[in-house]
């Protein structure tokens, strides 16, 4: 098609209008009139008080009735005291809350979640001690079983990666869950100085308590020094993707592998930060070079559509360790695409959410 005056004076008609949300294919224009408010316009993403994904606030407290009137629970877990390594990811939540310009629009997924579905920010687990591991999982548990309880998906920010196994606690209310698990490391290491529920190990102990399916479960970007501590993963029939491995076997054969490997069922989505190479999330606790860049992590998430994800949490984000905020960025990014995958998960879809 050639460019003439004719063609040029059409586009002026149809597109040389003041409002910011006049579209004309209707996929976008289903969008816009989600996002646009009277005369095009939007809140400035630096406005306004703030929250994950810029979701709606939505305070959880003893007496709160927000949890009623949701699909999704988005909320912060400031704990870190598993860690093995650097501390820090108790700030994960408020980095993750800093990050602007997030969404709203999933153009791969063709979706706008937190319009499309009832999402809010509910704040923090309220812990009774900052210094008593035992004390915190038990309240993130608790915290996670009523989000639960209520029918609403819970979707966590850690903290360190132990958070995994009381919030799996929570959410394997109809029997062991399968799992979609990115990371570098397998985290199913046994006890170290007579801690074991550390956060190098929170799918061991998720597996014996019988609340994680292991033949469902599937770890992608595994890497590093540390792979002789975390034998239990095939012992228990876990299936293990390798960081070594992906350029061979290519992204979209494993997705279809995990795809395969946890099915049907009702899954978990747990994301570590330090999955990404150290080269696009410096600000983690415990780095490992050789991993993900971010377009495969993202090719990886996106893969997982449709899928009956339950509960999901993303995990070690230590901000003070990058003065660039890459990692907080590359991790609130991650979130949002997680939180993309709900409005086709059967978890949200049988709330009767409009999708």
């Amino acid at each position: 098609m050639s460019w003439t005056e004719k063609k040029r004076q059409e586009l002026k008609e149809q597109y040389d209008k003041p409002a910011g949300d006049d579209m004309y294919n209707p996929q976008f224009k289903r969008i816009a009139d989600m996002i646009f408010s009277s005369g095009g316009r939007r809140q400035a993403p630096y406005a306004g008080l703030p929250t994950l994904l810029d979701a709606p606030v939505g305070m959880l407290d003893e007496t709160s009735t927000t949890l009623e009137n949701l699909d999704v629970a988005l909320f912060g877990v400031p704990m870190d005291l598993g860690v093995t390594n650097r501390n820090g990811s108790r700030f994960g939540p408020r980095a993750l809350r800093a990050i602007e310009r997030v969404g709203p629009y999933n153009d791969a997924l063709g979706c706008a979640p937190i319009h499309e579905m009832r999402v809010a920010d509910i704040g923090d687990v309220p812990f009774r001690s900052r210094f008593d591991l035992a004390s915190s999982h038990a309240d993130i548990e608790s915290f996670a079983k009523r989000i639960v309880a209520a029918g609403v998906v819970p979707v966590a920010v850690g903290g360190d990666h132990s958070i995994s196994h009381p919030l799996l606690k929570a959410c394997a209310v109809d029997g062991p869950l399968g799992m979609i698990h990115i990371d570098a490391h397998c985290d199913t290491g046994g006890t170290y100085e007579g801690e074991k529920f550390h956060h190098g190990g929170p799918f061991r102990n998720a597996v014996l308590e019988g609340v994680l399916d292991p033949t469902r479960t599937v770890q992608i970007g595994i890497r590093g020094a540390a792979e002789y501590i975390w034998e239990f993963s095939t012992a228990s029939g876990m299936t293990v993707i390798n960081a070594r491995d992906i350029d061979r076997l290519g992204i979209e054969s494993i997705i279809e592998t995990a795809r395969s490997v946890v099915g049907d069922g009702p899954c978990y989505f747990s994301f570590d930060v330090d999955s990404l190479d150290p080269a696009f999330a410096p600000g983690t606790g415990t780095p490992e070079v050789g991993g993900l860049n971010t377009r495969e992590a993202l090719a990886l998430i996106r893969g997982m559509q449709g899928m009956h994800i339950v509960g999901a949490d993303v995990v070690e984000v230590a901000p003070q360790y990058d003065p660039t905020t890459n990692t907080a960025q590359n991790a609130a990014q991650m979130l949002f695409e997680i939180v993309s995958l709900l409005p086709s998960s059967p978890a949200t879809l049988r709330t009767g959410t409009d999708s």
